[in-house]
C-alpha cells in the first residue's frame, strides 16, 4: 500500500518535470499533466517489478519516473495531435 502512494507522491512531481524537459507546445493542462505523471511513475513502479528491476514492495527510481512520465506525455501528444 504505501509504495502505491510513495509511487502516485513521486509521480506528481515527476510529472511536472517531465513537461519542463519534454520540448514543443504541452497544450495539456495542470491535472492532465500531473495524472500522466503519475500514470509514468506507476508504469516504471510496476514495468520494472515485471522484468525484475525493482523488488515487490519496490518503487521504482524518480529518474525512472521521469523516464516513464516523458515517454507517457510523448504517447499522449501523438495521440491527441490534429
Amino acid at each position: 500500500m504505501w509504495s502505491l502512494i510513495v509511487a502516485i507522491m513521486v509521480g506528481f512531481v515527476a510529472g511536472l518535470i517531465a513537461r519542463a524537459i519534454k520540448p514543443g507546445n504541452n497544450k495539456a493542462g495542470f491535472i492532465v499533466t500531473t495524472a500522466l505523471g503519475i500514470g509514468g511513475s506507476l508504469v516504471a513502479t510496476y514495468g520494472g517489478r515485471a522484468l525484475g528491476f525493482y523488488g515487490e514492495n519496490a518503487t521504482a527510481g524518480f529518474f525512472a519516473s521521469i523516464v516513464g512520465a516523458i515517454v507517457i506525455l510523448y504517447l499522449y501528444s501523438l495521440l491527441t495531435k490534429n
